[in-house]
């Protein structure tokens, strides 16, 4: 049997990843809407009706707006409009429960590419309590132009943009709230995102003042025991030893995550997630949580 699979939004950088990881696998029939009518309510609506499982790659409005149109096709929204909804189930498998929880799912809102590396860090640490969850916590981070969208991958192709900048000076990244839902946080942390001239890759990078936290000293031995327990066996997350430089595209173009803890052996602790934006921050795990959904190898079309 195949699964028909509709992605709304398949023209966008997330969508065109998914379909490329879809569009070679024997159990997967895409569903399409001619160019031209893909703004048409009606061939769209068409189209959710024919698909047993819709991927959304939307800006937010757009996809609150899909989800009525959609009906009762079970949907996985990629946008932000619904991580932190009480009727959705977040889409990051590798916490604790969660993949037999997207297995029955019928909405599954794709956990967002800061949020990936971001939690993947604190909820070990959280859940071990190495990490109180109203800690004050330290959250930096770099991603490839990519993440920012038709328009500022055009700034970056036209070399008007700069090779690297801050942004959400505010500490209002949209990221925010799922990092604390799902990262096991009570107290906002501080969070300042990069973006740098490199299309594809992110790093994400939590800073720990190891003195400041419960019991002995967590220094790298603590910390790193908790986070190879937590992701024991996981099929693409990975507790790897960082030598003296860390690239934030070595992880490019598949549906790995690499964790890996630095610091001086004092107490000062820096933890490292190096992932995709485009991939595991994205499309490769919408494709992840597509194959959990519908009993596939939760490995079939990546790497």
């Amino acid at each position: 049997m195949t699964t028909a699979v509709f992605i709304d939004g398949e023209s966008g950088t997330t969508g065109l990843q998914i379909r490329d990881r879809l569009e070679a696998r024997d159990d997967i029939r895409l569903v399409s809407v001619p160019t031209e009518h893909r703004k048409d309510a009606a061939a769209r609506k068409d189209a959710f009706a024919e698909a047993d499982v819709s991927i959304l790659c939307l800006p937010d409005d757009a996809a609150r707006d899909a989800v009525i149109l959609a009906g009762g096709t079970r949907i996985i929204d990629a946008s932000t409009a619904h991580r932190t909804a009480a009727a959705w189930v977040y889409g990051m498998p590798e916490l604790p429960g969660q993949r037999d929880r997207i297995r029955d799912a019928t909405r599954v809102a794709n956990v967002g590419c800061y949020a990936t590396g971001s939690i993947a860090m604190l909820r070990p640490l959280t859940d071990a309590g190495l990490v109180p969850h109203d800690h004050g916590v330290v959250l930096t981070g770099v991603s490839g132009y990519t993440g920012g969208g038709k328009a500022l991958i055009a700034e970056y192709e036209a070399g008007t943009a700069p090779d690297l900048y801050l942004y959400a000076l505010t500490q209002s990244h949209k990221h925010i709230p799922e990092i604390m839902k799902y990262g096991g946080l009570t107290r906002k942390p501080l969070f300042q995102p990069m973006v740098a001239n490199f299309a594809q890759g992110m790093m994400v990078q939590l800073h720990l003042h190891a003195d400041l936290l419960p019991g002995e000293i967590a220094g790298h031995a603590r910390i790193e025991a908790a986070l190879r327990d937590f992701y024991h066996g996981d099929p693409f997350v990975s507790v790897e030893m960082a030598g003296d430089r860390i690239d934030p595209q070595a992880t490019r173009d598949t549906n790995r995550m690499i964790l890996s803890v630095q610091g001086d052996g004092a107490g000062r602790v820096t933890v490292t997630a190096v992932l995709d934006n485009l991939g595991k921050g994205a499309s490769g795990t919408a494709v992840q949580n597509l194959n959990i959904m519908i009993g596939a190898k939760e490995t079939a079309g990546l790497t």
